[in-house]
């Protein structure tokens, strides 16, 4: 086999990110033989022109900060886009780069970290085992590294978005307290509204839906400091993280079910191996051009799923059956 062909073999995957999830995306690729990994810090070279994205196939952007400019930079110069970010105004900006990536004939995901990304993955699972879907209700526990910290903080000062009856509607995050009951060994924690993009981009995937909520877990503290500056610096790391996502809605007899489904992990591992779901379905060509969003029913759930759980993070389902 001559030198040229053994280098089309190898796909070059770049990672924007030095931080928790980053650093575990890089991680994993590393030890697979047939990647070559360039990491990459977004505030220190201009992506229109740096030589180190020369023959990428795929970026991953993990880096804190907003991802639109560096997304379409990234696919001006036809090369595959998965942001994680969870930041609604950036979110809703990348969807709208759908055409630009499908005239260069590349994948673009958005959202692809544990929230929206795992979140739209298992509202899709359960919803694939019903006939109707009305109602999708995510509860979000826990953060990643620092940046997600803060990002958790300013979700709880801002405004936050619901799908009610047709139209989405707003609310001052921090309210409408709900008790939810994670997967163990988290838990039960009171979750509030919040400012994250989980309602919009179930809404694109799931537009029969009448009724889509997001909330996340919050202390007394973490709602009154939420429009200050942060008191306490953020941990590197926060513990172990959560969702539940409930899909309600009916069979085909017309009788009323609701399935609920969630994990327990660390934030950053969840996230990091969401991402690493969307990565390897891009280099294996099964993503379609254009926009992808977890939750599309042209995406192979099931495949991303598995290789999510293959990271390790373990999908739980509410069966009504209690342990022993």
């Amino acid at each position: 086999m001559s030198p040229v062909e053994t280098r089309r073999d190898i796909r070059r995957v770049a990672v924007f990110g030095h931080g928790v999830v980053g650093s575990r995306i890089v991680k994993h690729l590393t030890a697979h033989p047939a990647r070559t990994v360039v990491q990459i810090d977004s505030r220190r070279e201009q992506i229109a022109t740096t030589p180190f994205l020369d023959d990428v196939d795929v970026a991953v952007l993990a880096q804190p900060g907003p991802h639109h400019r560096d997304t379409v930079a990234l696919l001006d110069r036809g090369i595959g886009v998965i942001s994680v970010g969870d930041e609604v105004s950036d979110v809703g900006a990348i969807i709208g780069e759908s055409e630009r990536a499908r005239r260069r004939g590349i994948a673009l995901v958005a959202g692809a970290g544990m929230s929206p990304g795992l979140v739209g993955l298992i509202a899709r699972h359960l919803a694939s085992q019903i006939a109707v879907v009305d109602e999708i209700h995510v509860a979000i526990h826990g953060t990643a590294g620092p940046a997600c910290a803060r990002q958790h903080h300013r979700a709880l000062a801002g405004k936050a978005g619901a799908y009610h009856e047709g139209t989405f509607v707003s609310f001052r995050a921090g309210t409408g307290r709900e008790l939810a009951w994670f997967p163990e060994p988290v838990g039960a924690y009171d979750c509030y509204r919040a400012e994250v993009p989980a309602p919009f981009v179930l809404h694109h995937s799931f537009p029969e839906a009448n009724r889509i909520t997001a909330r996340i877990s919050a202390n007394r503290r973490d709602r009154l400091t939420s429009r200050l500056p942060m008191l306490t610096p953020p941990h590197r790391e926060g513990g172990v993280g959560a969702l539940r996502v409930e899909v309600r809605g009916a069979e085909e007899s017309g009788a009323r079910v609701t399935l609920i489904a969630g994990i327990a992990e660390m934030v950053g591992t969840a996230a990091a191996a969401t991402a690493i779901g969307f990565l390897e379905a891009s280099l294996s060509g099964t993503l379609p051009a254009g926009l992808n969003l977890a939750g599309d029913d042209l995406l192979d759930t099931t495949s991303l799923l598995r290789t999510i759980e293959r990271f390790g993070v373990r999908l739980q389902e509410f069966n009504g059956v209690p342990s022993a």
